[in-house]
């Protein structure tokens, strides 16, 4: 049985205020009170895990420690088929130090030329952590393929790169409500919810 949120502050354990936006939306209907790692001044944790999973739980453990309030981290990525999964959990480091995702999407597609698959999949993994160390985990996926050139304004990082599957548009084009509904971190976060908020 999984642990319950018992309301009170949350912290959502990253420095990405795309991430950080899209986390909150998610969590607005619980009433939670969310509040960034950044806005407390937390040092970021290095990601030295092998799988999304495994640096989720760094970041969340890191945070709530450093906190003492109950933290929420997200460790997601683009997997890309014809490379293998890469860049996978290496996915914002792609980005550089100045988190330039557009130089980012050029690298995949540099690396993409002559092949024909391009197939990608977005993975989310969430790992809900509370001072006393306990920790709740669940991960989302969502398939489709990469488009170039990068299309829309909207969203974040890889988002004007990918279709999802059974859609025309990228998520960089969506209406962020249409995003929220299907994508890898809505995947992950219904689980999430069905475990440790419904309910309450």
């Amino acid at each position: 049985m999984a642990r319950r949120f018992e309301g009170g502050r949350l912290v959502i354990a990253s420095h990405n205020p795309g991430k950080v936006r899209e986390i909150a939306e998610l969590l607005a209907p619980f009433g939670v009170d969310v509040v960034s790692a950044a806005q407390l001044d937390l040092a970021e944790p290095e990601e030295t895990g092998k799988t999304f999973l495994e640096n989720a739980l760094i970041k969340a453990r890191a945070a709530a420690e450093a906190s003492g309030l109950p933290a929420l981290a997200d460790d997601s990525g683009l997997e890309v088929s014809a490379l293998g999964g890469e860049p996978g959990i290496y996915s914002a480091r792609w980005a550089g130090p100045d988190k330039n995702f557009t130089a980012a999407m050029e690298k995949v597609e540099a690396a993409l030329k002559g092949l024909d698959n391009r197939r990608a999949n977005f993975t989310c993994a969430l790992a809900l952590c509370w001072p006393d160390g306990h920790v709740e985990t669940f991960e989302g996926r969502i398939h489709g393929e990469l488009v170039w050139p990068p299309r829309g304004e909207r969203g974040f990082g890889y988002d004007p790169f990918f279709i999802p599957a059974g859609h025309v548009i990228t998520f960089g084009e969506m209406d962020p409500a249409g995003k929220h509904a299907i994508s890898h971190r809505a995947d992950a976060f219904r689980k999430l919810v069905a475990a440790c908020f419904s309910g309450r």
